[in-house]
């Protein structure tokens, strides 16, 4: 080997992170069932029907015990992602503090961008609304149609006391932005959840996950009892691998969603 082309190389101590996209949809899930999906791949769930009202006549007799129906729904365990990469021993010996801890930092931000292109595909495909196509190319229209997503939501039972949010793409949002409240100078609780706004008093936020089905971005509007999501079991397992002088991690992320109460959830399918 000729070392006259040797070029020693300096190791930087400030690392590069790759841009996250806006992981939001994750967020504002219904969780309460992830402790029951750590025992198992499915978890049954229950909705129950809301019981008739009748007036009273002082004097007569009540109908007869309603049996209030309802409906049931399986939330599955069942999308699997992992990751394996290895770091030569070699390399680690001239790397600086932080090399794993970025690494880490990656590998979170890249399964997150996965669970979020996953619940924004099964809310768009499983809504109990969808609008026909729609190009919107300015305000008024922006403004016109998402007013008429806000009707369709509470002509289903939706209120304005519910905890609704509404989910943009990055070109509406622009269209749009000069509607929305501004959040006060003192909630940067709400800033740092990726909170751009109000409208309507639901929550607005940007993303570039949002589904997109060839033509159309689906603009999300949607209670946080809509949509259940969990994750099951995180692995996490450092080795050394047989051939060479590496020592890696490889992980294994399983999680899942469904539409439980597809009235509280409905799309605008717009383009530009």
């Amino acid at each position: 080997m000729s070392y006259a082309n040797f070029k020693p190389t300096v190791w930087s101590k400030y690392i590069q992170h790759e841009l996250p996209k806006f992981t939001v949809f994750k967020q504002d899930c219904d969780f309460k069932f992830e402790g029951e999906a750590g025992e198992g791949k499915r978890v049954k769930i229950q909705n129950i029907g809301r019981p008739t009202i009748k007036k009273y006549v002082p004097g007569k007799d009540i109908d007869p015990a309603e049996n209030v129906g309802g409906t049931s729904a399986y939330l599955d365990i069942d999308q699997y992602d992992y990751f394996n990469y290895g770091i030569d021993d070699i390399d680690k010996a001239q790397a600086q503090d932080g090399v794993m801890e970025a690494l880490s930092i990656e590998t979170t931000r890249a399964l997150a961008e996965k669970e979020d292109i996953f619940c924004a595909t099964q809310m768009a495909k499983n809504a109990g609304f969808k609008t026909n196509s729609i190009q919107i190319t300015d305000e008024a229209t922006a403004k016109k149609n998402i007013d008429a997503l806000f009707v369709k939501l509470w002509n289903n039972g939706v209120s304005t006391k519910d905890d609704v949010t509404m989910y943009l793409t990055p070109w509406l949002y622009m269209l749009f932005q000069n509607k929305l409240i501004e959040l006060k100078t003192n909630n940067d609780s709400l800033i740092a959840k990726g909170i751009l706004g109000t409208y309507n008093n639901a929550k607005v936020k940007m993303t570039n996950n949002a589904y997109n089905d060839g033509t159309d971005d689906y603009i999300i509007l949607k209670t946080s009892k809509a949509f259940a999501y969990c994750n099951g079991i995180d692995k996490l397992k450092p080795y050394e691998p047989e051939k060479g002088f590496a020592e890696a991690i490889k992980g294994l992320n399983t999680y899942g969603g469904k539409m439980v109460r597809p009235k509280e959830c409905v799309v605008l399918r717009c383009h530009q």
